[in-house]
């Protein structure tokens, strides 16, 4: 059975005249969507400043319970997996966006919390270029990390050419959707989403069944691909479009957003080139120029480096640091949403342990809030 958190989380996402911010503050008081449910007539006695617009919007909660429980039903049916902002599973980094949404819906097992994950986006009309641009970098991406997870909308053009070419490389691939999981829009991408499913990776929306894929659909998903990932990656657009949208968002989450150059006079280039020129991203041509902005370990590099500092060495350090130490043995760098969640330190408390353990010389932080032990003391 659903539990009932879910359930009463789908039924405040439900709401009408609730906005994702003032849910997040509700959810922030109150400690959970069984609470906010329970309480839903006296918030105003639970949260003296409520407004009673909150009070009314909280009322009709009772209207969408039976919706709400028939959403449960199909997830839990058709094994999907929903997704609160308490849960584990939830994307980390999206989970800092003010604006994430209360439920996600996950078709596939697969991590979205892993080391690295990069989002890729760019036109629907692309070229030939950028579909040989896409490929050729992903097949780079997976001689350095061939466990980052590459996420995209499934839409036509660059987007499904990323899920192909990730496939194609064995590697995992998310296509977070405008719509509903009762349904695949396009339709002839079914077969590519069903090969994402089963082989790692997964399909991801906010939306229930019976959504159709609206135009504002599509705008509203474009915040889920900018903030679940540490880099935006800009394969062609044109001087307008749903990718320049994505990569604005995430220079908003401040995610670093890249995008590959093409000829001055393609309009596929246009909006690429005017993202490099206006200094919104930066220019991208092999994934040696990715690895360099992010500060990423280079695990090809002829000098890198195998010996991990080992905690041992460090009798001084307390409990929380200790643990922060161990979150950043035997990897190459991890980001701060990764450590907080394998430390179960909060993410204040732990941002400031890392700077103490940077200031001692054992931690050096990277570009993306990603940190790595330092290998050696001359670094």
């Amino acid at each position: 059975m659903v539990n009932q958190e879910i359930i009463f989380s789908i039924a405040l996402s439900k709401l009408k005249g609730l906005s994702v911010l003032n849910a997040r503050i509700l959810l922030d008081a109150m400690g959970s969507a069984s609470e906010i449910f329970a309480h839903r007539k006296d918030i105003l006695q639970m949260i003296p400043h409520a407004s009673q617009r909150l009070q009314d919007a909280l009322t009709r909660m009772d209207e969408v319970i039976d919706e709400a429980k028939a959403e449960a039903e199909f997830i839990e049916k058709n094994r999907i997996k929903a997704l609160t902002l308490a849960s584990s599973e939830y994307p980390q980094r999206l989970k800092e966006c003010e604006d994430a949404p209360l439920v996600l819906y996950l078709c596939g097992d697969t991590d979205l919390n892993r080391q690295r994950v990069i989002s890729i986006v760019g036109t629907r009309k692309c070229s030939e270029y950028g579909r040989e641009v896409c490929r050729q970098f992903i097949s780079e991406l997976k001689r350095y990390y061939p466990d980052t997870l590459i996420v995209s909308g499934l839409a036509y053009g660059i987007d499904i050419c990323a899920h192909r070419s990730a496939l194609d490389n064995g590697m995992d691939t998310v296509g977070v959707l405008a719509h509903g999981l009762d349904t695949i829009y396009p339709s002839m991408h079914r077969t590519t989403a069903a090969d994402m499913v089963r082989h790692g990776g997964g399909l991801l929306t906010e939306y229930t069944t019976r959504t159709k894929p609206d135009k504002m659909n599509f705008v509203h998903r474009n915040r889920i691909v900018a903030g679940i990932c540490d880099a935006c990656i800009v394969v062609e657009s044109s001087a307008k479009g749903g990718s320049l949208i994505t990569a604005e968002l995430a220079s908003n989450y401040n995610r670093d957003v890249f995008a590959f150059p093409g000829r001055i006079y393609d309009e596929c280039s246009a909006g690429c080139n005017s993202l490099v020129k206006r200094h919104q991203a930066t220019l991208l041509t092999n994934v040696e120029d990715l690895i360099e902005t992010m500060g990423w370990h280079n695990p090809l590099a002829e000098d890198s480096h195998k010996k991990v500092v080992q905690q041992e060495l460090f009798p001084e350090l307390n409990e929380e640091e200790a643990a922060l130490v161990n979150a950043l043995k035997n990897v190459d760098d991890k980001h701060i949403n990764q450590i907080v969640i394998d430390s179960n330190i909060p993410y204040s408390r732990a941002s400031m342990i890392l700077f103490d353990l940077e200031m001692k010389g054992l931690v050096k932080a990277l570009g993306g809030a990603r940190y790595r032990m330092v290998r050696n003391l001359a670094e």
